[in-house]
């Protein structure tokens, strides 16, 4: 087993600002990530996003879009994020960090062409460093089309490789068979992958982005949202998409007053079935009793860092956890959890 970092995790608590979060939307021309930014701007999570779009393939939101939404469209020079406007990237990425209302979040939607090797590249970056952290790479796939193309076929799979979390978007234009298809031609490429289905990029805001909003007093993280099929918004289309996201996604809670072990607690998360897409949570760990650390996981990427002191609040273990409908094995996932406590206890 691995041991932790705790200086690198302690680090997260340096006297500095915090590091923004950015998530980065890839995926070939036309997979429908301008759509799946819309509803991340959409979405009920609060945050002063700042936008970064390569005008290789624009962005298109207007007034009646963004409303209620804090938001700054930065727009970058024309040409590849992947090579000719990497200056071009640092330093638009450095002015919109540097802003005096300072952004929560940055959202970054890549040319349909751009490598994403090379993105994650430019964010490592020494003038990066503790300003900001990649939190996820999402690669959008065209189930119509994924198979299209077969001369940029190399790129196309280097886009979904890299990401963390693919959607495979438009699956209202095509069958079963075809979906059944796209997951074999993809079982034979990658060893593990995860992968969402969704039409008119209808997918939650909890499994995209990794926002660090989780407060122990608010413990259900809007998560009727996956539960009540209607919508309310105005600028919702039901003609158009589908709102019952519980036919696509479930979730499933965990609570404790007992400590955890953070290295076990590690383990476990690394060791998530395919099917779960998306966990975090405030854990109560026997590590660090007097602080509350946070764990996230998107896609593959897992994270535990160390935040504020619990103060007057109760120290207490809550956890949540997004996966494929009926595909979350509850009792199997307690006993895992559990695995944590046990140790301690011992």
């Amino acid at each position: 087993m691995q041991p932790l970092n705790y200086e690198a995790i302690d680090h997260d608590l340096s006297t500095g600002p915090a590091a923004i979060p950015v998530t980065v939307l890839t995926g070939f021309l036309g997979a429908g990530k301008t759509t799946l930014m819309n509803r991340i701007l959409n979405g009920d999570h609060g945050l002063r996003v700042a936008v970064l779009v390569n005008d290789f393939g624009s962005l298109n939101i207007d007034a009646e879009l963004i409303v209620g939404v804090e938001s700054d469209v930065i727009s970058l020079a024309n040409g590849c994020i992947c090579c000719t406007i990497r200056d071009d990237l640092i330093e638009t990425t450095m002015e919109t960090i540097n802003r005096p209302e300072r952004p929560e979040y940055i959202l970054l939607e890549a040319s349909g062409v751009a490598d994403p090797s090379a993105i994650m590249v430019t964010f490592g970056a020494d003038c990066f460093r503790d300003r900001i952290r990649l939190d996820s790479i999402i690669c959008v796939v065209d189930a119509e089309q994924v198979l299209a193309v077969p001369e940029l076929m190399e790129l196309k799979i280097r886009q979904m490789a890299f990401a963390d979390l693919n959607i495979l978007n438009k699956v209202d234009l095509v069958d079963r068979a075809q979906t059944d298809q796209i997951r074999a031609w993809l079982d034979s490429r990658f060893h593990r992958y995860r992968l969402v289905e969704a039409s008119h990029g209808d997918v939650p805001s909890e499994v995209l982005l990794s926002v660090g909003r989780f407060d122990p007093a608010q413990p259900d993280l809007n998560l009727h949202a996956l539960e009540d099929g209607g919508c309310d918004r105005p600028q919702c289309d039901q003609d158009h998409h589908s709102h019952d996201q519980s036919k696509t996604f479930s979730s499933w809670g965990y609570e404790s007053a007992l400590p955890m072990s953070l290295e076990t607690l590690l383990e476990v998360a690394r060791r998530l079935p395919p099917d779960i897409y998306r966990a975090k949570g405030i854990i109560y760990s026997s590590d660090v009793p007097e602080r509350r650390a946070v764990l996230q996981v998107v896609g593959k990427r897992v994270d535990i860092s160390l935040q504020d002191a619990w103060g007057e609040r109760q120290p207490r273990t809550q956890l949540v956890v997004i996966g494929g409908a009926g595909r979350i094995d509850t009792a199997a996932l307690r006993a895992q959890f559990e695995m944590a406590h046990a140790l301690i206890q011992a």
